[in-house]
């Protein structure tokens, strides 16, 4: 089954810095998982026009979804505007919607720093929201989130049915042998089901299990055969609980 994947940019001196902890990443790897989108690159960035144009360039070629986060306000550091800009080669425009938008929240006459935020790449499309007092903007399979968390789950939540794709199906197995008790069951495993994604999980302070395996697939009889076939192989009794 075909599958949609994305990649997420956090553009932020202050979280190279370790100044501000970053929760955007949990929260929009969390809510892609759970409508079915495979995350498959995190990138952390400094707020530099090179590297952000750089880094969105190149995740436009290989993603089908890229979801940039920060650097969208009026200060000097917020260049993630104009990063995107030379990366995509488009002309940085004052967009007319937009301009309507913060009028509307600033009053008739805005000041320098509220202009620099209705400038957008040529080509950005705006995604109004009832919930949303600004829309979010969108440059072909790029969206472009604020970093403030309050106000990039309150966007990616007014929008986030457009990403949904088929599910994952998970079962998670709570082993009581160690990991390398139960490593060549799941090497075989895995020779066996190669489309099959399985993690390993140590537990170091849990006296009813040492390892959690998640077993994961978009195809559930995929998943269910493969979970028998790996019952087989392990010890008997290795397996405490099944957790769909």
């Amino acid at each position: 089954m075909s599958e949609k994947n994305a990649a997420i940019i956090i553009i932020g001196n202050e979280i190279l810095s370790g100044k501000t902890r970053d929760v955007n990443t949990t929260f929009l790897t969390r809510e892609l998982r759970e409508l079915g989108v495979r995350v498959q690159r995190v990138t952390v960035i400094t707020d530099d026009i090179d590297d952000i144009a750089q880094t969105i360039s190149a995740y436009l070629k290989a993603y089908d979804l890229v979801f940039s986060c920060g650097g969208i306000g009026p200060t000097h550091d917020d260049v993630t505007m104009a990063g995107i800009a030379l990366g995509v080669n488009r002309p940085l425009v004052q967009d007319r919607v937009l301009l309507d938008y913060l009028k509307k929240n600033y009053g008739p006459v805005l000041n320098a720093a509220q202009l620099k935020m209705t400038e957008v790449p040529e080509g950005t499309e705006l995604i109004s929201a009832a919930s949303l007092r600004v829309p979010v903007l969108r440059f072909k399979q790029l969206y472009i989130f604020p970093g403030i968390p309050e106000l990039l789950v309150r966007k990616f939540n007014a929008i986030k049915e457009r990403f949904r794709e088929a599910p994952f199906y998970l079962v998670k197995l709570y082993i009581v042998l160690p990991e390398n008790a139960i490593a060549a069951q799941m090497h075989e495993i895995l020779l066996q089901y190669p489309l099959l994604q399985l993690g390993s999980y140590p537990k170091l302070h849990k006296s009813d299990h040492k390892v959690v395996l998640t077993l994961e697939s978009k195809e559930k009889p995929y998943l269910d055969e493969a979970l028998q076939a790996l019952l087989v192989l392990l010890p008997d009794d290795a397996v405490v609980k099944i957790e769909r």
